[in-house]
């Protein structure tokens, strides 16, 4: 009876290790797609810099998560295509004098990811992401804002691929 009590023990302890073990988004894509290409964003909007950036930061979110190694376009298997199509600020926050004191930038991507083995596409989307900046910190704290929202929108292209849910 001992015996058995410990060997439902060992066996419930197993379990729960496995359960709080980590957990990868890798799992959920096919096994051809091991590496992705991420084209230079085309930029619509009148916002100089804002494309390039979020082109540069997808890269790197692709690089921190390692799930998919970067490759040359026509060596991928996956390519990601995007366009910033949008970039306006709106007031967030208002004092009691009806000042803004905080404004919200939105930033809005079409993205295209497709799978150049199958020759299909994976996902296609319009993201829209936003940052929050001080107007009275000046052009820096605009920076600051947009850089918040690419952020935002690299993590979404990272999620939606890998994940591809």
């Amino acid at each position: 009876m001992r015996a058995l009590s410990t060997l439902f023990l060992c066996l419930g302890s197993l379990g729960l290790g496995l359960s709080c073990s980590y957990y990868s988004f890798s799992g959920s894509l096919e096994p051809h797609l091991k590496t992705i290409a991420v084209s230079p964003f085309d930029n619509r909007t009148a916002e100089f810099g804002v494309a390039e950036d979020l082109n540069d930061t997808v890269i790197s979110e692709f690089n921190r998560d390692n799930t998919l190694k970067i490759a040359d376009r026509n060596a991928a298997d996956i390519l990601i295509e995007g366009t910033l199509i949008q970039v306006e600020d709106r007031a967030g926050a208002f004092d009691e004098s009806e000042q803004v004191q905080d404004m919200k930038v939105y930033l809005s991507v079409e993205i295209k990811c497709t799978d150049q083995v199958k020759r299909q596409p994976m996902w296609q989307e319009r993201l829209t992401q936003w940052g929050s900046y001080d107007p009275a910190l000046g052009p820096d704290a605009r920076r600051d804002g947009i850089a918040e929202a690419v952020e935002k929108l690299s993590q979404d292209i990272l999620n939606k691929t890998v994940a591809n849910w």
